[in-house]
């Protein structure tokens, strides 16, 4: 019965890869001034019974990105890193538009390269202007475009005239027929995303001890009689849903979240295998239950305008570009700080953990002197860490981030919603403390950096040390493998990786690869048996490629492979040894496209169950 109510979570989780660290593009359009409603008391959220709806979260694909995505692929849009493939639902794509009117892929593909942008932007910064416009698009299958008005972003009106080529791009490419099947294949990413979004949701809320505001209250004149002179002004009120939607994009530019705010609707636009607890989703969530309290709070805000702007001015004089909006930095610190203080505590509670266990296990006193030491510099690392992603975010503009990352401690051990205590830490900060705040911590910024360096180069050494450029066509066939998965071709995955293995014998990745195989038919199978012998299968191939002579050479898929492990342990009803396995996968630390932050997660909530 246990294995029965415990299935669902489990196996989603299972599927809950790590990816390559995210960055946040922000843009926000201009809204009509809300208010949200007071909120009653609020208590922290429970796991069971868990709606993400409640608590204003949608996960679903949107067609009109789908189209604005697959047009700007036409017109020559290709965020593929060099070297490697193209994804196999971009590789779809472009076999379905093969045929297309050569004339209109030209008209396309002038647009763009007529309107990319200068310098040495990204191909996630290249798309992020059509993003905005897809969203501000009629729905399909019209897509018609908004009236050109300058309340529209900057960004959107420089591409603003692809809207007419979208439109012609829908009606003669066979989108409208094909369209149904690719939103089946999002649909398959929806699901991934739902149960790791909703412990990311969950963790966040509970830290803060709150609930998001999901309603704002806008005020609308009421037309008055000309006629009566002197009548006062009337209002009527209009309610309003504020959302947060996680929008898969299996064309976006891989490891980079597009975050959009769009009147009272959050959009984090999110790529093929985004991990739903890195910390840039997580910021965007913090960001879309931060606002209203700002919101909520603009009289305090603005009674130390002119601290906060002494703050900016600060920040602006060493050369950084900051927006001297007080209200947008006080918003940015906020969330900075949360994200800062819940990494830290999750990875100072692993250290906590770990340290306990070892200490347990031996008596030895010189044994445990080491243990000890070895903890203490994982805290201060941790620490190191934390200040410096502080001080990253301080240049940025979020200029009260040190500030409120100190006052959340306390609210870390009271258990009050934050928002009762917001009103007094906007009150009481000290503007020359916090302008010191950069200079007094340079030293621990500087170690976190040192270390950052390190583990670059340890993980540049280690990929030079696989001779990737002798293994491309391995790289090849495992692209070609995913494709067959995805298309749930099970057999003719496996016989292709059994051929690899042959070719390399060996091989951490292919192992990883058939774990990751046996795991996707486990969790769709309905027989219990069934499904587990095909974990234990999948298990078995995870523990070949943490074990094979050459699998120190990718700690990516050691990460991977032991995080994997660990869930299907857990699964089985073995926390002791899924434990062993997070810690392994934490010992090796972050690694550039592992699963840290997932081990870490993974490892407190086990803990809990416990």
């Amino acid at each position: 019965m246990r294995r029965e109510i415990l299935s669902t979570l489990f196996l989603a989780l299972l599927f809950a890869s790590s990816s390559i660290v995210l960055a946040q593009n922000p843009q926000t359009t201009p809204a009509p001034q809300r208010t949200p409603p007071p909120q009653p008391a609020q208590t922290r959220p429970q796991a069971a019974g868990f709606d993400l709806s409640e608590y204003g979260v949608r996960i679903q694909p949107e067609p009109r990105l789908i189209v604005m995505m697959a047009a700007l692929d036409a017109a020559g849009f290709d965020p593929t890193p060099q070297g490697m493939e193209p994804s196999p639902f971009r590789a779809q794509v472009r076999r379905d538009q093969m045929n297309l009117d050569p004339e209109l892929r030209k008209r396309l593909s002038n647009f763009y390269r007529t309107n990319l942008i200068a310098g040495n932007a990204t191909a996630a910064e290249q798309a992020a202007r059509y993003v905005s416009l897809a969203y501000a698009l009629g729905p399909v299958p019209t897509l018609e475009a908004p009236a050109r008005s300058i309340d529209l972003p900057s960004g959107l009106l420089e591409v603003l005239d692809f809207a007419p080529l979208v439109r012609e791009f829908y009606a003669k490419s066979g989108m409208a027929e094909r369209l149904p099947g690719y939103l089946r294949l999002y649909q398959t990413e929806v699901e991934r995303l739902r149960a790791p979004a909703t412990e990311m949701v969950r963790s966040a809320l509970s830290y803060l001890h709150t609930r998001p505001v999901t309603t704002t209250i806008e005020r609308i004149p009421v037309k008055t009689d000309a006629s009566k002179k002197n009548e006062p002004p009337r209002y009527t009120t209009r309610e309003h849903e504020r959302r947060f939607f996680i929008v898969p994009d299996l064309l976006a530019a891989p490891g980079t979240i597009n975050f959009r705010v769009i009147g009272d609707d959050y959009y984090a636009v999110v790529p093929f295998d985004t991990n739903p607890a890195s910390s840039e989703l997580r910021r965007a969530y913090l960001q879309y239950v931060a606002d209203p309290l700002i919101a909520r709070f603009n009289r305090d805000i603005a009674a130390r305008r002119d601290a906060i702007k002494q703050l900016l001015d600060g920040v602006a004089k060493n050369g950084k570009s900051v927006s001297p909006d007080v209200f947008y930095a006080t918003a940015r610190s906020l969330v900075a700080a949360a994200d800062a203080r819940l990494s830290e505590a999750a990875r100072l509670d692993v250290v906590a953990r770990d340290t306990q266990r070892r200490l347990a296990a031996t008596k030895d006193a010189a044994a445990r002197d080491a243990i000890l030491k070895e903890a203490q510099n994982s805290r201060a690392a941790i620490a190191d860490e934390a200040i410096a992603q502080l001080a990253e975010d301080y240049e940025r503009g979020a200029v009260l981030d040190f500030y409120f990352a100190d006052q959340l401690k306390g609210v870390e051990t009271s258990g009050f919603d934050i928002t009762s205590s917001l009103a007094d830490m906007i009150a009481s900060f000290d503007v020359a403390k916090e302008a010191r705040r950069l200079e007094e911590t340079g030293a621990a910024r500087e170690r976190a950096l040192a270390a950052r360096r390190a583990r670059k180069n340890q993980s540049a050494e280690a990929t030079e040390d696989t001779g990737e450029a002798k293994r491309r066509p391995l790289i090849k066939g495992l692209i070609e493998v995913d494709d067959m998965l995805r298309l749930r071709n099970y057999e003719g995955a496996e016989a292709r990786l059994r051929a690899l293995l042959q070719e390399y014998p060996g091989e951490p990745r292919i192992f990883f690869a058939l774990g990751e195989a046996a795991t996707q038919q486990a969790r769709e199978t309905t027989d219990d048996n069934l499904q587990v012998e095909r974990l234990n299968r999948a298990l078995a191939h995870y523990r070949m490629a943490v074990t094979a002579p050459t699998a120190g050479s990718d700690p990516v898929v050691l990460s991977r492979s032991h995080v994997a492990m660990g869930r299907i342990l857990a699964f089985l009803d073995q926390p002791a040894e899924a434990m062993k396995e997070f810690d392994a996968a934490i010992k090796l630390g972050f690694v550039q496209g592992g699963a840290y932050d997932e081990a870490v997660a993974a490892k407190q909530k086990l803990a809990q169950q416990q």
